[in-house]
């Protein structure tokens, strides 16, 4: 076996042939390591396929009725800050995914040259918390649609009640983990078997709704906040939440675009993928809510518990098997994957993928334990998970904007988009702690909880992710220039060739 690494380059790919300097490192995986030539087979299709499967699913479904109750938008704003939230933050999905196609690393790799080898684990932690929240969330929907498909079967299986949901919450969970164990390729094979039939059933639900709904009407209605109130202000502070919502993914976008087949098929995937599957799978929640009253009898706002209404078993089992689908793609590639990176990130040599996944299940499983306590009635409490969903995660999320600024800045300004691709995997390249990385994150996410308590600043909090990655940014080069670290940070890659 060689003893030193060795890169070589294929049409802007970069492989690495791993010497035992790499491969007896504590900072190495075979999971985590770079994907060789052979094994980036995802073309455009297959990039534009796994945003269709991330975004068709339940929290789409109701962002329009989140940004009319929660941001006191219209419909009509609601669905424009949906589309342009969207069209933004393909601007850090693409840009954080060059690293990943081209040298082939996820996430917290990439994150090394940032933070530093160990010092990564910060912000991937960070993230991997986020990725579990809505794991658990997802999961619970699933669960409810197993649920549902059961007693639409099995008749007796209704009695369960929440512990028939809790049940299915199980089983979906197993599922979700089973899926992601089985590796990159299982993921691909489900986003591009889903894409196509998660498209026929937003179609069938729009043509089961539109029977009972005025369009003209629904985008009349007034919008939910104080009269004269100046529309930029609810507007700005709504597309800030929808940008949030896919905040996560900005960042950890490397753990996929490391399969794509070239540059153009992860930039041409995801601006075909993206913007539009949630334009539309948002405006569709808005139809079917506003068509729910006429529909059932009342209004729902979430998919699952509108179809189970139905009184055909058949459909309702149909439907159910097709959500079960469309949430099971959702949750396995953009809540599982990450935080199966970011774990094995800490210790490498001891954590592997299938270790990795089943912390990551039960970091999820621990988050829900509240609500899937008070489905078995075993406890009372006024929190929702709309407030859990509405309010925590997507603020939450807005704080990780100075990651995707620094990651950024660092790849293309002072990295130049030239990393050591075997340093990466030592602790004789990088720093240990890249402590510019900690303050240019320190810097804005202060300022953002400062600005909580003030009414002078509450902008900064309201426009957070904008605000906080521009900063990150910019107080990120500032530092490395003033440091000298722009030159310092520049391993010679030839080197190590």
């Amino acid at each position: 076996m060689q003893h030193t690494s060795r890169v070589s380059e294929r049409n802007g790919l970069y492989e690495l042939e791993a010497g035992s300097d790499v491969l007896d490192s504590p900072r190495y995986n075979p999971d985590i390591a770079p994907t060789r030539l052979q094994q980036r087979t995802w073309n455009t299709w297959h990039i534009t396929a796994l945003w269709v499967g991330m975004s068709i699913c339940v929290p789409t479904y109701t962002l329009g009725g989140v940004l009319t109750s929660y941001f006191g938008l219209s419909v009509g704003e609601a669905l424009l800050a949906i589309l342009l939230a969207n069209i933004i933050v393909l601007i850090p999905l693409t840009l954080n995914a060059f690293a990943g196609t081209k040298y082939g690393i996820p996430f917290p790799v990439l994150l090394r040259s940032s933070f530093g080898v160990i010092g990564s684990n910060v912000p991937c932690l960070v993230r991997a918390l986020v990725a579990c929240g809505w794991f658990g969330i997802q999961t619970l929907f699933g669960g409810l649609a197993i649920s549902l498909f059961l007693g639409s079967i099995f008749p007796a299986w209704k009695s369960l009640e929440g512990t028939g949901e809790v049940i299915g919450f199980m089983l979906f969970w197993a599922l979700n983990l089973w899926v992601v164990i089985r590796g990159a390729e299982s993921i691909k094979w489900l986003e591009t078997l889903s894409a196509p039939l998660l498209l026929l059933v937003g179609a069938g639900l729009l043509s089961w709704a539109m029977p009972h709904i005025s369009l003209t009407e629904l985008l009349a209605q007034p919008a939910k906040r104080p009269e004269g109130a100046s529309v930029a202000g609810y507007f700005c502070a709504g597309l800030t939440a929808m940008v949030g919502f896919w905040a996560t993914l900005s960042l950890n976008i490397p753990d996929f675009s490391r399969y794509a087949k070239s540059q153009k098929a992860q930039i041409v995937g995801q601006i075909l993928g993206l913007p539009l599957t949630m334009f539309l799978f948002a405006s569709l929640g808005v139809v079917m809510t506003a068509a729910s009253v006429a529909l059932v009898g009342e209004r729902v706002s979430d998919p699952v518990s509108l179809i189970g209404h139905i009184d055909n078993p058949l459909w309702v089992a149909v439907a159910m098997a097709l959500i079960i689908v469309a949430t099971l793609s959702t949750n396995t590639a953009a809540n599982i994957v990450s935080p199966t990176n970011d774990f094995q990130n800490i210790a490498p040599k001891l954590i592997g993928r299938t270790r990795a996944v089943l912390l990551t299940g039960l970091v999820g499983l621990l988050l829900m334990g509240h609500e899937l306590l008070k489905k078995l009635g075993w406890l009372h409490s006024e929190v929702s998970l709309e407030t859990v969903y509405s309010n925590w995660l997507l603020g939450y999320s807005s704080l990780l904007g100075p990651i995707a600024g620094i990651m950024v800045v660092d790849y293309f300004v002072i990295k130049r988009q030239t990393l050591d691709l075997a340093g990466l995997y030592r602790d004789d390249v990088y720093p240990a702690w890249n402590w510019l990385g900690f303050i240019a994150l320190a810097v804005p996410v202060l300022l953002t909880l400062l600005s909580l308590g003030s009414s002078a600043f509450s902008w900064f909090y309201d426009y957070g992710w904008f605000t906080g990655s521009a900063l990150g940014g910019v107080v990120y080069y500032a530092l490395c220039s003033w440091r000298g670290a722009a030159s310092l940070a520049r391993p010679a890659l030839s080197a190590r060739r």
